[in-house]
């Protein structure tokens, strides 16, 4: 129906990350229209883009459109477009799409828009390093590797790799690329992970960051703990060594910056209308509920929020976006207080060796967690056809020595690539 001259929906969702589309998958049966926004039309499956960076998996293994994900729901209607304003008091948005403004009202919304990469104040490093946060970025990586790949040996900048933040991401891209290597045996390749605190894996600790540590170094990764890089410039990465006990140069065409998120700029449209605090990341200091500010009926989840130090994994986002519609089609009470039910986190390192941490007392690690890491993502990539495809292409790249998609080729052209300079 219509208010004014603007559309109303019971429920607007932005973003069509993994709170997204779980918030709209959670609608199905409940008697709500609702209308989903997002600024791409693809459900971007993000823990695998660094495996379409380093050729495991084709960009649309991992990217299936949106729309098609929510054919059966009936009453989700699916739009690409950009929301540029929030009015909290009549409820009312604003996005663009197809060159011109739209206006929507809403009973209920919920912003999913997830987060951006954070260079600590140096807003340059964005054009000398490669982020893995779209599908284009992992595109554009990808077309690079393989550049450096078949550049001249004795060019040693271009197989020289450094990667920045050894949190999950850093790890499976340094791993990665130590496969590559292991693929293309006639170059010499140098790898090098840098990561500020003093382990790798922080976010597991223990044995299974020692082990971590121990299983990249024997692929043949460099790794710096207690590091930071402190200038990227003119094809020479600087890296402050072991707390300031020393200043390392690498010369390199490659750095892969994995160190740091923000808060996506949708969060601070929503601070500015509902007079929400962020943190120093941006991100929304949301209330219990997942409501926002004052304001009872938006909702914010996922990597543009904090809230009790809940990792921004999608697990959090999945779980917000079902509690968020809960309240709104009265599941649940409003006012209901949000928790985490952690299943706990896994990462894989290299062919045969990953870490899984279920809780502080259950972990495990090498080839059994290797297992369990793609039986767990097989489950949650989207569409049967990307499950097929991804079983073949993970048994010929971790069983044999293949890479689908390291030599596809790209149907559109993409900006050059990124390359180190003042």
């Amino acid at each position: 129906m219509r208010t004014d001259d603007a559309t109303y929906y019971d429920v607007v969702i932005v973003g069509s990350g993994f709170g997204g589309l779980a918030a709209a998958r959670r609608l199905r049966g409940r008697g709500k229209t609702a209308l989903l926004i997002s600024s791409t039309p693809e459900h971007l499956f993000q823990p695998l883009l660094y495996q379409v960076a380093t050729g495991v998996l084709a960009r649309d293994d991992i990217a299936p459109r949106t729309d098609n994900l929510l054919r059966r729901h009936r009453d989700v209607e699916v739009v690409e477009g950009v929301v540029t304003a929030v009015d909290a008091m009549p409820a009312m948005l604003t996005y663009r799409a197809d060159g011109r403004d739209h206006r929507v009202h809403y009973g209920s919304l919920i912003a999913a828009t997830g987060a951006a990469q954070s260079y600590f104040g140096r807003d340059e490093y964005a054009d000398r390093t490669f982020a893995l946060k779209t599908i284009d970025d992992a595109t554009r990586l990808r077309a690079h590797l393989r550049a450096c790949f078949d550049a001249p040996v004795d060019d040693a900048s271009a197989t020289t790799f450094v990667v920045v933040g050894a949190g999950a991401t850093g790890v499976e891209v340094a791993g990665q690329i130590a496969e590559l290597a292991r693929r293309h045996e006639r170059r010499e390749v140098a790898i090098t992970l840098v990561e500020g605190l003093g382990e790798v894996l922080p976010a597991f600790g223990g044995g299974l960051s020692e082990y971590s540590r121990g299983a990249l170094e024997k692929a043949g990764v460099e790794v710096l703990t207690g590091s930071m890089v402190t200038d990227i410039a003119d094809g020479v990465v600087t890296v402050n060594v072991n707390d300031g006990a020393a200043t390392r140069k690498i010369a390199t065409d490659t750095v892969v910056w994995s160190a740091g998120v923000s808060a996506s700029g949708f969060a601070g449209v929503l601070a500015e209308a509902t007079g929400c605090d962020t943190d120093r990341a941006g991100r929304l200091l949301i209330n219990d509920d997942l409501t926002v500010g004052g304001v009872a009926n938006i909702y914010a989840i996922g990597d543009m929020t904090s809230l009790r130090d809940y990792p921004g994994q999608s697990p959090v986002a999945m779980q917000q976006g079902r509690h968020a519609v809960d309240i709104i089609t009265r599941k649940r009470a409003p006012g209901s207080v949000f928790r985490y039910l952690d299943k706990g986190s896994m990462s894989i390192i290299s062919r045969g060796r990953a870490v899984a941490k279920l809780t502080e007392r259950i972990t495990f690690r090498g080839l059994l967690a290797f297992v369990a890491w793609l039986g767990v993502h097989l489950y949650y990539l989207a569409g049967m056809g990307n499950r097929a495809r991804a079983v073949v292409a993970w048994v010929r790249s971790f069983v044999g020595t293949a890479r689908p998609g390291f030599d596809e080729v790209v149907e559109a052209p993409l900006p050059e690539p990124a390359r180190i300079a003042g």
